[in-house]
């Protein structure tokens, strides 16, 4: 028999900024949130509040509406991974052009302490410390967060509010 996994902590980021049939970007967040605290392998979930920011990439677009949620599991980094893009097929997300519109995208940030390089996963998540949007969020979840080992605190995009506007 294989060993049991211990429980991590981890982090997501989600993020989206188009309504589709199914709801509008804060729905889509709001009903991910309600599956992964509907998982049996997930537990101690706890959400940030919601964000609006400006696009990465093509400024065509609405902005985003995003969120941190931090988790307890048992799943392996790949399994959580797996469950971000479920979560995101959820929501009917089509992927129309790189750093485009999306009606839900699911990342992960952190998986405890550990990192995690492969062709499908890398975390701490490459984009972390260079983005206010999940940063401030991930801050307002645990100010005392490292990222490799530095501290969210040391950070400076956890702390510049350009651009970003809290909602909830």
């Amino acid at each position: 028999m294989g060993q049991a996994l211990t429980s991590k902590r981890c982090y997501l980021g989600l993020g989206g900024n188009i309504t589709n049939e199914l709801g509008s970007p804060s729905q889509h967040i709001h009903n991910a949130i309600q599956s992964l605290e509907a998982h049996p392998k997930v537990t101690q979930v706890k959400a940030s509040s919601l964000y609006a920011s400006k696009p990465m990439g093509p400024q065509d677009q609405p902005d985003f509406i995003n969120a941190v949620v931090g988790l307890d599991t048992t799943l392996d980094a790949h399994e959580l991974l797996s469950l971000c893009q479920q979560l995101e097929q959820q929501a009917q997300r089509v992927r129309l052009r790189h750093w485009g519109e999306r009606s839900l995208d699911v990342d992960v940030l952190l998986y405890g302490d550990e990192k995690v390089n492969t062709p499908t996963l890398t975390v701490p998540h490459p984009g972390i410390t260079q983005r206010n949007f999940v940063l401030i969020p991930l801050y307002e979840l645990n100010p005392t967060v490292e990222i490799n080992g530095v501290p969210i605190a040391d950070l400076e995009q956890s702390q510049d509010w350009s651009g970003l506007t809290r909602l909830s």
